[in-house]
């Protein structure tokens, strides 16, 4: 199973951005997804999840701000940030656990996708 992160750029203040994490592999179902930002010099910080039931939690620098869903049939996440400001500015990495089918069986593991680089700047 790969996480492939993309949609990252620079946009200016107040600019949105959809970041969108395509996962592959052997997927039975993603269990849950996150979005986790790193901004230079800080760590690494949980910014939005989601459950496969649709239940959502968000940090509250997000909160009003950024929207996490998914796409099942696509096996896609997607992080909707609008109204961005330079505190923004960071690698932006999803995370999931996911369900994986197997010849012989079903089996849950998390990964992690590659980042993408978010600039909020004028």
């Amino acid at each position: 199973v790969q996480l492939q992160a993309s949609g990252g750029g620079l946009v200016h203040p107040g600019g949105s951005l959809r970041l969108s994490c395509a996962a592959s592999g052997n997927i039975f179902r993603i269990n849950a997804m996150s979005w986790y930002r790193q901004a230079s010099g800080k760590q690494r910080e949980l910014v939005a999840t989601i459950t496969s039931s649709g239940r959502t939690n968000y940090a509250d620098s997000a909160k009003g701000r950024f929207t996490i869903s998914t796409d099942d049939a696509r096996d896609t996440g997607y992080l909707l940030m609008t109204n961005l400001t330079p505190e923004d500015t960071a690698v932006y990495y999803c995370y999931a656990e996911i369900t994986v089918s197997t010849v012989m069986t079903y089996y849950s593991d998390k990964y992690w996708g590659q980042g993408t680089l978010v600039t909020v700047s004028s």
